[in-house]
């Protein structure tokens, strides 16, 4: 019971510290209208990176309590959060690999 207390913790103090750098980006709007868009959309994707990086580590979390418990269940569902949060972290990147 103890170790699901520090892993809740540590998982908070990993979101929190997540949530912190991604509003950081500045959202600055400049005289032309593609500036203010270009900010504004750098700043929607690093939320939506920020969103991704929480799953990640929500992923790895869930991955190591199911090898520890043996629960293939749980295991499936650790590694399909884990993808999700990779796919959501890298979106922009993905996106600007489609469009070439």
């Amino acid at each position: 019971m103890k170790q699901n207390n520090l892993i809740r913790k540590v998982f908070r103090v990993y979101a929190c510290t997540v949530l912190c750098l991604a509003m950081a980006l500045p959202c600055c709007a400049a005289g032309d209208p593609l500036t203010v868009v270009g900010n504004l959309s750098t700043f929607i994707f690093g939320l939506i990176r920020a969103v991704g990086m929480i799953l990640l580590g929500w992923g790895i979390v869930q991955v190591g309590l199911s090898l520890q418990s043996h629960d293939a269940s749980q295991r499936s569902q650790g590694f399909l959060t884990l993808a999700g949060g990779v796919v959501i972290t890298f979106a922009k990147e993905i996106l600007d690999m489609i469009t070439g």
